[in-house]
C-alpha cells in the first residue's frame, strides 16, 4: 500500500496549484541552503572584513565542483530511478539508488584528500594573492572535510522527492539551516574564529542533512530505501551523461567566477571581488526559485515519460512555463527595487564594497528576466533523458555566452560591462533554449 501511494504521488494529474505545492519543499530546501550559505558572507563581512569576504569568493570554484558532481548524480540518478519506478522496476530502482549514494561518498573522500594535500597550491591557483591567501586556506581547509556530506546531501535533496517524501526533505533542510545560522553566529561573532567559524558552521549544516538522509533511507519501508547496491556500468554512465549538464553548469560557474574575479580585481580591486560575492550570493538565493522548482518537478516529468503519457507531459510543460514566466518578473522587480536594502545586509552604506555592489546589482537584476527559462529547459531535457541536448544548452548559456560577454563587454563599458555580461548571456541562452524546445517537442521529445 505504501509503495502504491508513493507511486501515485508522481502519477496524479497536477494543477498549477498542486504542482507548486509539490515542488515547494524542494524549492524551500534549496532556498534554505542558499540562505545559510549566504549567511557565511553576511557574518564574515560584518564581523571580519571584506578581504575575508573576497577570499570566500576566490575558493568558491571548489564548492561549485562539489555541488556540480552531487547535482549530476542527483538529476541523472533521479531520472533513472523515477523512470524505473514508472516502469514498475522497484527493486532495480532501490539498487541503483543505494549504489549512487555509495559512489558519491567515495568520490567525496577522494576530493577531500586531494584538496588537503595541495591546499595552498589550490588556493593560489584559484587566484588568491598574499593578502587573502591565509583566509582562503583557513576556509577551504575546514570546508573540504565535509565534501562527502556535500555530495550525498545534494543527492538526498532530489531523492526525497523521488521517494515521495518532499516534506521530510524540507524539514531536514530547515533544521540544518537553523543549526548553521546558530553555529555561524557562535563561531564567528562569539568565539571569534573568523572564516574558520564560517566553514565549520556550513560544514555542520551539510553533516546534519546527510546524516538525516542516511538515517531516513535506512529505516524507510517505502518505495525507496537502502538495499544491496547494484548498478550496471552502462546505467552509471547514463546517470553521469544525463546529469552532466548540471555538472557543466557548476563548472562553468566556477570558471566564470574565476574570470570575473580577475576582471574585477583589474577594474575595482579587492572591493570589487567583495561586491561580486554580495551579488553572487543574492543571485544564488533567487535562482533557487527556478532551480528548486525544476528539480522538484523533474521526477513527475520522468515518471510520465516512463509511462509514455505524452499528452500529460505536454500539459505539465505548459504549466511549468507559466510558473517560470511569472516568477521571473516577480524576482526582477524585487531585486531592482530592493537593491539598496539587500546590499546593506552585507556591507555598511559607507563602504566601497557597498557602492560597487549597489551599482552592479541594478544592472545585474535584468538577468532574472531570462535565466529561469534556461534553467527549466535544461532540467526538462534531463528529466526526459535527453542529456546531450541538456548539456549543450547549459554549456552555451552558462559558459560560452557568459565568457564571451565577460571578455568583451568590460573592455567597452568598463566595470558596468562586468554586471551586464550575465543578463546578456542569459538572454542569448533563453532564446536558444526556446528555439530548441520548439524544434524538438513535436519531433523527438515525445516519440
Amino acid at each position: 500500500m505504501s509503495s502504491m501511494n508513493e507511486i501515485n504521488i508522481l502519477a496524479k494529474r497536477y494543477t498549477m496549484r498542486s504542482l507548486i505545492l509539490f515542488t515547494l519543499p524542494t524549492m524551500s530546501m534549496m532556498l534554505f541552503n542558499a540562505i545559510y550559505t549566504g549567511l557565511d558572507a553576511v557574518f564574515i563581512a560584518r564581523f571580519v572584513n571584506t578581504t575575508a569576504l573576497s577570499a570566500i569568493n576566490i575558493v568558491l570554484p571548489i564548492t561549485s565542483l562539489m555541488w556540480g558532481l552531487g547535482t549530476m548524480f542527483a538529476t541523472g540518478g533521479s531520472a533513472l530511478i523515477a523512470k524505473k519506478m514508472g516502469e514498475g522496476k522497484s527493486d532495480e530502482a532501490r539498487q541503483n539508488f543505494s549504489a549512487l549514494i555509495l559512489i558519491a561518498t567515495i568520490l567525496g573522500i577522494i576530493i577531500t584528500v586531494g584538496v588537503l594535500f595541495y591546499l595552498e597550491e589550490t588556493v593560489l591557483l584559484l587566484g588568491a594573492n598574499q593578502q587573502v591567501l591565509h583566509y582562503g586556506m583557513d576556509y577551504l581547509g575546514i570546508l573540504i572535510l565535509f565534501a562527502p556530506m556535500v555530495l550525498i546531501q545534494v543527492l538526498f535533496q532530489n531523492l526525497f522527492v523521488t521517494a515521495g517524501k518532499p516534506g521530510f526533505g524540507l524539514f531536514v533542510m530547515i533544521g540544518a539551516g537553523l543549526m548553521n545560522i546558530i553555529m555561524d553566529y557562535f563561531f564567528i561573532a562569539i568565539v571569534n574564529l573568523g572564516v574558520l567559524g564560517a566553514a565549520l558552521g556550513t560544514g555542520i549544516g551539510y553533516l546534519i542533512s546527510a546524516l538525516a538522509g542516511i538515517s531516513f533511507f535506512f529505516i524507510s519501508k517505502g518505495e525507496l530505501h537502502f538495499t544491496k547496491p547494484k548498478i550496471q556500468v552502462k546505467e552509471f554512465f547514463f546517470c553521469c551523461y544525463n546529469g552532466v549538464s548540471e555538472l557543466i553548469t557548476q563548472m562553468a560557474i566556477a570558471i566564470t567566477i574565476f574570470i570575473m574575479n580577475r576582471t574585477l580585481i583589474e577594474f575595482a580591486g579587492g572591493e570589487g571581488v567583495a561586491a561580486n560575492t554580495i551579488i553572487g550570493n543574492t543571485q544564488y538565493l533567487f535562482t533557487t526559485l527556478f532551480l528548486g522548482f525544476s528539480m522538484g518537478v523533474a521526477p513527475i516529468l520522468s515518471y510520465q515519460y516512463g509511462a509514455k503519457n505524452k499528452k500529460e507531459l505536454q500539459r505539465l510543460m505548459r504549466l511549468c512555463f507559466k510558473y517560470i514566466f511569472t516568477i521571473s518578473i516577480f524576482i526582477f522587480f524585487i531585486c531592482f527595487i530592493g537593491a539598496p536594502l539587500i546590499t546593506s545586509l552585507y556591507a555598511p552604506a559607507e563602504t566601497e564594497a557597498y557602492k560597487i555592489a549597489l551599482n552592479g546589482f541594478k544592472l545585474f537584476s535584468f538577468s532574472f528576466l531570462f535565466s529561469g527559462i534556461g534553467v527549466f529547459t535544461t532540467a526538462f531535457f534531463t528529466a526526459l533523458s535527453n542529456g546531450k541536448l541538456s548539456a549543450i544548452l547549459s554549456f552555451l548559456r552558462t559558459f560560452v555566452f557568459l565568457v564571451i560577454c565577460l571578455l568583451l563587454l568590460p573592455r567597452i563599458f568598463g566595470l558596468a560591462g562586468v554586471w551586464i555580461a550575465t543578463p546578456l548571456a542569459d538572454l542569448a541562452g533563453s532564446i536558444v533554449s526556446l528555439v530548441m524546445l520548439s524544434r524538438y517537442k513535436t519531433k523527438k521529445l515525445f516519440e
